[in-house]
């Protein structure tokens, strides 16, 4: 009997931590380090964020990259940031990547996948747009140009607010 009581409770604390860890739509913080030191969300409170989770092994990632680099440049100056979360287990994999496909932003190191968990991510790539309060608005799995035009609309809208 007691093993009933036990499997029905496990499932519903389960359940409560899940429903608990997007409450009010707000961007789980992370700190990790990046190339420079330690990058952390908070450090963007203010900011559009564009949070990309990637790998070296990924190729629609190749794509991104000169989308995120045009996209950085165009908006940075206008309280838009983009990070960019290495998911490889290697960071010498990572840096291979980041030789033939140079980034212009802020590059962040995730090894253990810790993050990309709080984040619920499947894909990759997987990017999250994070408004100037720290709210998650809009998530896209995957990258294709054309869907391109969506994402970066929605960075303009969050921008003129």
């Amino acid at each position: 009997m007691t093993r009933y009581l036990v499997l029905p409770l496990t499932l519903i604390l389960s359940l409560a931590f899940n429903a608990n860890s997007f409450a009010a739509d707000k961007a789980p913080t992370f700190k990790l380090q990046g190339n420079n030191g330690e990058i952390s969300l908070e450090q963007h409170k203010g900011q559009v964020v564009y949070v990309d989770f990637w790998a070296s092994w990924c190729v629609p990632c190749k794509h991104s990259f000169p989308w995120m680099n045009d996209i950085q440049k165009r908006y940075g100056d206008k309280g838009f940031k983009v990070i960019a979360i290495n998911l490889d287990k290697e960071r010498k994999d990572a840096h291979t990547f980041l030789k033939m496909h140079p980034a212009d932003f802020t590059i962040a190191y995730d090894p253990e996948g810790v993050a990309a968990e709080a984040y619920r991510v499947k894909v990759m790539p997987t990017a999250y747009l994070i408004d100037r309060q720290g709210n998650l608005v809009n998530s896209h799995k995957g990258f294709k140009i054309e869907d391109s035009n969506k994402m970066e609309a929605a960075i303009r809208k969050l921008l003129s607010k």
